[in-house]
């Protein structure tokens, strides 16, 4: 009778390590082919699944052929075949304000959080119509706003080298003399004390949006200044600034209109300087230190339009007297003036009457002629650009269109 052979250790381990094997490859190629099904769902799902909608602010639609070529933006550089949307090709756009859109969150531990005082800053914002020394006044849509919580009331003097801060975008310093005064813009004399003191940074004008180096600068010069004045720092933390800055940056970008009328000699013929500044300055023009000629508004002493020359090289009262230039363009900056269409007729009427004392054409960027109703056609193209600022909540001229789209 034969009994089976005993098993030894070494045959009981090769048969347990063979079993383990086999179940390992078997959970090894079910994870791949599970891992493999993962990428390929992820691969053939739509795209709107797969990024989260942004809906960016835009304006009108693809331009006409044959639509006169008189528009411009700072924001980027002109293109020959660039035309401005007709008033009925603009579309409503469901941009609004970023304080809106955007939430603030609590900025970091070096600075105390308070929402209550920032909400409290932001409304009384708007309550400052009177404020002294300036019409400026704290704007929460387009600037970040950081509230400082006094222990005592101050004298503008304290905040000191806040003043004089250089971050690349426009900072200003605001106090109140009791809870219910106007907002005051404060400079380092200002007299008298103040209960209550914001600061505020432009997020956005025509050299783009506030960066976040520029964010944590402004925020460090606040707590600089609150270490001085025994104060406390609230306001939203730089990550939520960051995306309003650039948020409204591409908005400004949308609506950033000039609007330019060229006055220009045939070839060979070219315009004597000092005959161009005699007409010019005949014409209301003066010679402006940025190199050119500039229309200002009797009553309000804003630049209605401007005269620059065609060449792009800037006017100086050295260069007028011994040079000669092939035309000048005049140019509308549609955001920063009041009226913008009838701000147009009065430079369309101008540049008229300076091409015919000059013996020049009046003609478009790609030199063709203005006739009368290519003109009406450029005027249409202002009101839908000051239609297409109204949309977005910037009234043209008004304070907040000057900071937006200043240089």
């Amino acid at each position: 009778m034969n009994f089976p052979l005993p098993i030894s250790n070494l045959q009981l381990g090769l048969i347990i390590g063979g079993v383990l094997l086999v179940l390992g490859v078997i959970i090894y190629n079910h994870w791949q082919e599970r891992r493999v099904r993962r990428r390929i769902a992820s691969a053939f799902r739509p795209t709107e699944e797969k990024e989260s909608a942004r809906v960016e602010p835009t304006l009108g639609s693809a331009p006409h052929a044959g639509e006169t070529v008189a528009i411009r933006t700072h924001r980027a550089p002109p293109a020959s075949t660039a035309s401005p949307p007709q008033p009925a090709q603009l579309s409503e756009s469901t941009f609004v304000p970023p304080m809106d859109v955007i939430p603030h969150e609590k900025m970091d531990t070096a600075v105390r959080a308070d929402e209550a005082a920032v909400a409290t800053a932001y409304e009384a914002a708007g309550a400052g119509a009177d404020a002294q020394y300036s019409g400026v006044q704290p704007d929460p849509d387009i600037e970040s706003i950081l509230t400082f919580e006094l222990d005592q009331p101050i004298a503008a003097s304290a905040i000191g080298a806040g003043f004089g801060a250089h971050l690349g975008k426009p900072v200003h310093w605001f106090g109140r003399r009791d809870a219910g005064a106007p907002w005051q813009l404060l400079a380092a004399d200002a007299p008298g004390a103040f209960v209550e003191i914001i600061a505020t940074l432009l997020l956005a004008d025509r050299n783009g949006a506030a960066s976040k180096a520029q964010l944590d600068a402004f925020q460090r010069l606040a707590l600089d200044v609150a270490g001085g004045i025994a104060a406390r720092v609230s306001g939203p933390d730089v990550a939520s600034e960051v995306n309003r800055a650039e948020s409204l940056d591409r908005l400004c970008a949308d609506v950033d209109v000039q609007i330019g009328l060229t006055v220009v000699k045939p070839e060979p013929n070219a315009i004597a300087g000092t005959r161009l500044r005699g007409v010019a300055e005949a014409s209301g023009f003066r010679l402006a230190g940025g190199g050119r000629f500039e229309y200002i508004h009797e009553d309000t002493g804003t630049v209605e339009y401007f005269l620059q020359n065609v060449r792009n090289e800037p006017f100086t009262a050295d260069s007028l007297r011994v040079s000669s230039t092939p035309g000048v363009v005049f140019v509308l900056d549609v955001p920063r003036v009041a009226d913008p269409t009838r701000t147009f007729d009065r430079m369309k009427l101008i540049a008229k009457r300076m091409a015919t004392t000059l013996g020049a054409a009046l003609v478009d960027d790609n030199r063709r002629t203005l006739d009368d109703a290519a003109l009406t056609g450029i005027r249409a193209q202002v009101e839908a650009a000051t239609l297409a600022l109204k949309r977005v909540h910037i009234e043209p001229g008004s304070p907040r269109a000057q900071a937006l789209f200043g240089a």
